[in-house]
């Protein structure tokens, strides 16, 4: 149980994501999870609209789920992977190349998601020297885009309006293409995609590989852009001998609708990276998919390896549950609640569109997004959705939720309720 001492050395000695030591943000101490509830330490329960930020796919307390934990454990949570292997990152891997986009055949077990867009990068610029491109040792991406917190993904994130702009002189100098501004229902016209044409005929030649998140950016603003943007980008890296690297992490087995976001423009990356909900939410583990020709390519350079390998890599724990979790997905009727999920959204979240302070609304599959038009006072915003009994964490201008896939019609029903009360309360 934890008392008030407890959380007062939290607040002076833990450091909790995005937060200050010296003015922290409130926190809510949690006692357990199950189904879509969280339970607080003093009995308040508050349905979850963040999935643990977008992991919980199947709710907490999964049956099904901690059974394989325990089948597990029972055996080994952990061995090292060089030289060795096991079951569960077998079977991983062979179901991830069975239902990722076809070609991506070639799998590289990570440690989480960030490393898994490090481990991404690493492989892009190797394959450029294996092929005797070594001027090519930059990258291109999008304005606005969000790629984890280690030093090589936050070098592609937005080095100006982002949230790793302080390290600008620090990091790595990338080519930023301005953010798509087609919404997600919208064509693009040909004339329109000729600053991309331009952008690439200019850079090309010192970039490895154009990285994004395909159709939803994330952390850095929850933007949904047009499928024509995305099959653009991969005709162009076809065109100028660049690899595309599709960031699936937050996008990744459902989310919007389609298992996999690359989907919605029907193209296949030449590397994909995944993450997040891989586990449903119970470990950290993600994965870095390529082609044969990219591998082969890289084994056959210079160092004859590709240059990583982390220490917990494989975990047989965390690949045990992975194969669980992917179990229930796919034998579930995923398409069809987030087919739900999304209907209700722009049912009852699209009319906040019309309130005073609201810029816009967004709704892609299980995602929905209100975007204000001022920056949401965040200590404020936490304390009236727990007293209003959910878990709702906006950022910056932007209240937004990714509600587990098994959240039932009456409580998601709350959460939007919610955000409409706090809405007004602060217009």
């Amino acid at each position: 149980m934890i008392n008030q001492k407890d959380l007062a050395f939290d607040q002076n000695h833990i450091w909790h994501p995005y937060t200050s030591l010296t003015n922290p943000l409130p926190t809510y101490p949690v006692e357990s999870a199950s189904g879509v509830r969280l339970k607080l330490a003093d009995g308040r329960e508050l349905i979850d609209g963040m999935s643990s930020w977008w992991t919980a796919i199947h709710g907490y307390n999964v049956p099904e789920l901690n059974a394989a934990a325990n089948d597990q454990l029972s055996k080994m949570s952990h061995v090292m992977f060089g030289g060795i292997t096991h079951e569960p990152a077998i079977k991983l891997c062979q179901k991830l190349v069975e239902i990722t986009p076809a070609g991506l055949e070639k799998v590289f077990l990570a440690d989480s998601g960030s490393v898994s867009v490090e481990v991404a990068m690493k492989m892009a610029i190797q394959y450029q020297h294996a092929k005797g491109n070594t001027g090519k040792s930059k990258f291109m991406t999008i304005r606005n885009g969000y790629h984890g917190d280690t030093t090589g993904a936050m070098s592609v994130c937005d080095p100006e309006g982002g949230m790793h702009h302080l390290f600008a002189e620090f990091l790595p100098k990338h080519f930023f293409v301005d953010q798509p501004k087609k919404r997600f229902e919208e064509k693009y016209a040909d004339e329109e995609l000729g600053q991309l044409e331009q952008f690439f005929r200019l850079n090309s030649d010192k970039c490895a590989a154009f990285i994004l998140e395909p159709i939803v950016q994330g952390a850095g603003g929850m933007w949904f852009y047009s499928p024509d943007y995305l099959k653009k980008i991969r005709q162009l890296c076809d065109e100028h001998d660049m690899l595309l690297i599709a960031d699936e992490i937050a996008t990744g087995f459902g989310r919007t609708g389609k298992l996999f976001a690359c989907e919605h423009a029907a193209i296949t990356p030449d590397i994909m990276c995944v993450g997040k909900a891989l586990t449903g939410g119970y470990m950290t583990l993600a994965a870095t998919l390529t082609t044969p020709h990219v591998a082969e390519t890289i084994c056959n350079g210079e160092a004859g390896v590709f240059m990583h390998g982390p220490t917990f890599m494989g975990n047989p724990l965390a690949c045990a549950i992975a194969n669980k979790s992917l179990e229930l997905l796919l034998s579930s009727n995923w398409q069809d609640r987030t087919l739900a999920i999304e209907k209700q959204l722009k049912r009852e979240l699209l009319p906040l569109g019309n309130a005073l302070n609201v810029k816009d609304v967004r709704v892609l599959g299980a995602i929905g997004v209100v975007e204000m038009k001022e920056p949401v006072d965040v200590p404020k915003a936490l304390k009236f959705f727990v007293e209003n009994g959910v878990w709702i964490r906006p950022f910056r201008n932007l209240i937004y939720i990714m509600p587990p896939y098994v959240i039932k019609e009456e409580d998601l029903n709350v959460l939007i309720r919610v955000i409409h009360q706090f809405i007004m309360k602060i217009s």
